[in-house]
């Protein structure tokens, strides 16, 4: 009886999150994006430990615009700053700006749009129409308003960015919930009297949770395209704080004479973009249900 215990219990499945970690490094494009984005998250880390902060700021008239070399691995700005130290530091703050962006973003708008595709009705009618509303405003209108009307900075971009995401988000969540209330095991826990949050939290919003995700993590990839874009054109961080997108606009007048001030930054921004756009594809082959079995 023991050894038959024991063959039992060899048997057993892998956990949830065991499976979906399994079938995610069948996904060679999503592997190699999770070891890329990895990198970068590990020198944005412990980049203090290896390059002094003062390095992105100090001025070196001396040293102006030189070329790539073992003092300076990605050469120096037009200032004499040291730009491996300032890109270092400077992906601490755009990519933190693309997770923080969807993760407050998700946060509101995911819970809006499970309300409004569970309970439907008047409700949901009078939200997607607020969003249509938003959806209207050009993304860049939503952040010039905030930027005169508040000021130009991180945490304006920041709020900015969120508030013209999460109609998107909301309406994302909101056609998963629709889909899944009509199944036959919320028909079932309604009938148990489970209450509505309940079934929401505990079946709608667990099942919806593939997409989501996989959504997720392109929109992490658009916007740190966006931050760099914003910045560069002034309405984000400001100088001289070391920013991708304010490395490339204060390298815009020496393209030709420095380019590795331009070409550094612009393929750091596209290179950890598509790798977080490649692990949100392997996630969504991952978590599809039709790959379970």
């Amino acid at each position: 009886m023991k050894s038959v215990k024991r063959k039992e219990k060899s048997r057993k499945r892998p956990s949830q999150a065991a499976e979906i970690w399994r079938r995610f490094k069948k996904s060679k494009t999503g592997m190699l994006g999770l070891y890329v984005i990895a990198i970068f998250i590990l020198f944005a880390i412990f980049g203090s430990l290896i390059i002094p902060k003062d390095m992105t700021t100090r001025i070196n008239p001396s040293e102006v615009l030189q070329g790539p070399s073992l003092k300076h691995f990605f050469g120096t700005d037009n200032l004499g700053r040291d730009l491996f130290a300032r890109m270092v530091y400077g992906s601490r703050i755009s990519l933190s700006m693309g997770i923080l962006v969807v993760l407050i973003s998700y946060s509101i708008g995911a819970v809006i749009g499970a309300a409004t595709g569970y309970f439907g009705g008047v409700f949901d009618n009078v939200v997607m129409r607020f969003f249509d509303v938003l959806n209207c405003m050009p993304p860049l209108l939503v952040i010039v308003v905030i930027v005169v009307s508040f000021g130009t900075g991180l945490l304006n971009l920041l709020l900015a960015m969120s508030i013209g995401t999460i109609p998107m988000i909301a309406r994302t969540v909101r056609s998963q919930v629709m889909t899944l209330s009509d199944m036959e095991y919320i028909q079932a826990a309604r009938a148990f009297g489970s209450s509505n949050l309940h079934i929401i939290v505990r079946h709608v919003l667990p099942n919806a949770m593939g997409l989501i995700i996989a959504e997720g993590f392109g929109m992490v990839a658009g916007t740190i395209l966006a931050a760099a874009g914003y910045s560069y054109l002034g309405f984000g961080v400001q100088p001289p704080t070391p920013e991708w997108g304010i490395i490339l606009s204060d390298a815009e007048n020496y393209m030709l004479d420095a380019p590795n001030l331009m070409l550094i930054p612009g393929i750091a921004i596209v290179i950890s973009a598509m790798s977080i756009t490649l692990i949100g594809d392997g996630l969504r082959d991952a978590l599809d249900p039709r790959l379970k079995n």
